[in-house]
C-alpha cells in the first residue's frame, strides 16, 4: 500500500470563485446580455434578467449560536459563508437566492479538518441542541442540504432547535492510501471530483465516477445520496464501488470490515449509503478502482421513431456488451442540444477498456441499433472537432449554467429523473408529456417544452430524465415551481416508476419517497435514526420528519 500525495492546487484556481448563489463558477455564469437573448428564445419570459444581489445588500437573519472557544476555529459565521451553505443548486435554490431570501441560512458554518473534529462539532451540537447539516460540496438539487423550520408558521426563534450549523466536509480531501494490488483505495469523504482523480492519476488508476457534478460534488456526497455516474451501464451508482465506509454519528464511530463481499447479514454499509447525512457523517471509505482505460470508441444513431429508438437501446442492454455510454435522447432533447434534425432521436454509444481494442464490441452495438431502425449519424465534424456525441457532451455539461441563466429570466426549468421497467416505458413517456404538460400549462399559462432523455439503462429498464422549461411570473417562480414538482412526482407514483434514479431524495422528494417506501421499513429507518442520533440533530427533516419515532 502506498500514501498518496496531495493534490497539486490549480494554476488558476484564484480566478475560479464558486458561486454563492448559482451553479458552478462565478466566470462561468452567463452575462446579462446572454441571459437576455436566451430568454428571448421563449415567449413570455421575462425582459430583463433578475440582478444578482451583492453579499453585502443580503438581508441574513441574527446568528443565534456561538460556538464554544474549542470550535471557534472551526467555525464561521461570515456572510459568505452563510449565504453560500444556505441552500443546494436546485432551481427553487437558485430563484430564491436571486431574490435575497436567505431566511434559512445556517448560524454558523463549521469548516472540520480531522475527523476528530467532526467527532467534536456533533457533540457540542448534541448536548446544545444544535441541529447539523453536513455539507460536501453543495450540488445537490433536492433540498438536501437546507435546513427547513417544519413548523411552517414558525420563525427562527420559534424553531425546536436553538440554531444550525452547516458542516463543510472540503477540508478532507485526501487519497490517504492506495492498495495497488487489490486495486482499491481509502480516501476522505471531503474529496471533490477532480482532486480525487488528480490522486489516483500517477497510479494508473481510477474510481471511473462522474456525475454530472462531478466538478462540484465530493466522494461522501456521492455515497450520501447513492449518486448515478455518467456511465450507463453496469457499474452505474456509486454504491458497486463501496468496500467499506466510516462514518461518524452522535452514537459512535461506525466502520465496516474491508471486504470484497460478505453474506454476513444485512450490510452495515447499505444502511448510510442514501442515508444523506440524516444517520452519520461519512468521513472516508475504501473505493473499488479500475485501471485507466487507454482503448476508446463512440457511435452516433439516429432513429426515426422513439419507440423504436427505445426498443434498440432495450436490446443493447439486455446484450451483455455493458457500453460505457448509452444515452437515448427524444427528438426534442436532441433538437435542444443541436445534434439532430427536428423529428430525429439521437442514441449515443461509447466503449472503453483498459486492456484491450474496443472497436469489435461497437460494431456490435451499431449492429443491434440498425436491426431496429437506426442509422449511423455522419462522422462529420465542425469548426470545433466535434462530432455529434461532442457537441451533446458540451451541452450537457454547460445546461446548469443555462439554468441558471433562464432562472434570472424568471423561466421555469425542472429536470427529475425516474426508473421504471421497460414494460411501463411507453406509458410514462406519454403520460408525463400530456399530464404534466396540462400541468404546466395551468401554472404558467404557456405551453411547457418537454424532453427525455435515458440515462442510465439496465436489462430489465432504463432511468428516464425529463427536462420541462416554461415561462414563469417574477416573484411566483418557487410557488409555481413547486407545483410542476408536485404533479411530476405524482405521475411517477402512478405508474410505478421511482421518484429518483440518482438525485437522491432531499426535501424536494420527500412527499414521493414517503409513497414509495414501504412503511415497515419506515419503521425500521426510524428505529436506526433514534439510536444513532439520539438527540435528533442530524439533517433534520431528511428521509423522515424530525423527532419521528
Amino acid at each position: 500500500m502506498q500514501p498518496s500525495p496531495p493534490p497539486a492546487p490549480s494554476s488558476n484556481a484564484s480566478q475560479q470563485r464558486r458561486s454563492w448563489w448559482g451553479w458552478g463558477t462565478e466566470d462561468k455564469a452567463l452575462p446579462d446580455a446572454e441571459c437576455t437573448a436566451l430568454g428571448a428564445l421563449l415567449p413570455g419570459s421575462a425582459a430583463t434578467p433578475l440582478s444578482v444581489p451583492r453579499i453585502a445588500s443580503l438581508t441574513l437573519p441574527e446568528v443565534r449560536v456561538t460556538p464554544p472557544s474549542a470550535l471557534a476555529h472551526l467555525m464561521s459565521a461570515a456572510p459568505r459563508d452563510r449565504a453560500a451553505h444556505t441552500y443546494g443548486k436546485a432551481y427553487r435554490d437558485v430563484a430564491r437566492a436571486l431574490h435575497g431570501d436567505l431566511a434559512a441560512a445556517p448560524d454558523q458554518v463549521a469548516f472540520p479538518v480531522t475527523e476528530q473534529d467532526v467527532v467534536d462539532v456533533l457533540d457540542w451540537a448534541a448536548g446544545a441542541d444544535v441541529a447539523v447539516v453536513p455539507y460536501g460540496a453543495g450540488s445537490s438539487v433536492v433540498g438536501g442540504v437546507e435546513y427547513r423550520n417544519t413548523d411552517r408558521d414558525a420563525d427562527r426563534h420559534t424553531d425546536r432547535y436553538r440554531g444550525v450549523v452547516s458542516l463543510d466536509l472540503s477540508g478532507l480531501e485526501r487519497v490517504l492510501e492506495i492498495d495497488r494490488v487489490s486495486r482499491a483505495a481509502r480516501i476522505q469523504a471531503g474529496a471533490l471530483g477532480p482532486a480525487l482523480e488528480g490522486q489516483l492519476r500517477p497510479h494508473g488508476l481510477t474510481l471511473r465516477h462522474f456525475p454530472q457534478s462531478f466538478e462540484f460534488s465530493t466522494l461522501g456526497g456521492w455515497l450520501a445520496t447513492r449518486a448515478g455516474g455518467h456511465y450507463a451501464t453496469l457499474h452505474t451508482h456509486i454504491d458497486d464501488l463501496v468496500e467499506s465506509l466510516r462514518v461518524v454519528t452522535p452514537s459512535g464511530v461506525n466502520e465496516s470490515l474491508r471486504l470484497p463481499g460478505s453474506g454476513a447479514g444485512p450490510s452495515p454499509d447499505r444502511l448510510f449509503l442514501g442515508s444523506e447525512g440524516t444517520l452519520g457523517v461519512i468521513t472516508e471509505a475504501w473505493m473499488r478502482l479500475q485501471d485507466r482505460p487507454r482503448h476508446k470508441a463512440s457511435a452516433s444513431v439516429l432513429f426515426g421513431d422513439f419507440t423504436a429508438a427505445t426498443d434498440a437501446v432495450r436490446a443493447i442492454a439486455q446484450s451483455g456488451l455493458y457500453p460505457a455510454n448509452c444515452r437515448l435522447l427524444d427528438p426534442g432533447e436532441a433538437a435542444l442540444a443541436g445534434v439532430a434534425r427536428e423529428g430525429q432521436s439521437l442514441l449515443v454509444l461509447g466503449v472503453e477498456s483498459a486492456h484491450g481494442p474496443v472497436d469489435d464490441r461497437l460494431a456490435e452495438l451499431v449492429t443491434l441499433a440498425r436491426d431496429h431502425g437506426g442509422s449511423l449519424a455522419p462522422a462529420t465534424r465542425g469548426a470545433d472537432d466535434t462530432d455529434a456525441a461532442g457537441t451533446w457532451r458540451s451541452a450537457f455539461l454547460r445546461m446548469p449554467y443555462l439554468r441558471d441563466a433562464l432562472a434570472r429570466m424568471s423561466v421555469i426549468t425542472e429536470t427529475f429523473e425516474t426508473a421504471c421497467t421497460w414494460d411501463r416505458v411507453p406509458q410514462l413517456y406519454e403520460a408525463v408529456r400530456r399530464e404534466l404538460g396540462a400541468v404546466a400549462h395551468k401554472v404558467t399559462g404557456a405551453d411547457a417544452m418537454i424532453n427525455c432523455r435515458f440515462t442510465h439503462v439496465y436489462p430489465d429498464g432504463p432511468a428516464p430524465y425529463f427536462t420541462v422549461i416554461a415561462p414563469g411570473r417574477r416573484g411566483e417562480e418557487v410557488a409555481m415551481w413547486d407545483e410542476i414538482k408536485s404533479a411530476a412526482m405524482q405521475i411517477l407514483g402512478d405508474h410505478g416508476a421511482t421518484v429518483t434514479h440518482h438525485h437522491a431524495v432531499g426535501r424536494d422528494h420527500r412527499p414521493g419517497y414517503d409513497r414509495q417506501r414501504p412503511e415497515p421499513f419506515a419503521l425500521a429507518l426510524r428505529a436506526a435514526k433514534h439510536a444513532l442520533d439520539p438527540a435528533g440533530i442530524l439533517n433534520p427533516g431528511v428521509l423522515f420528519d424530525p423527532g419521528s419515532r
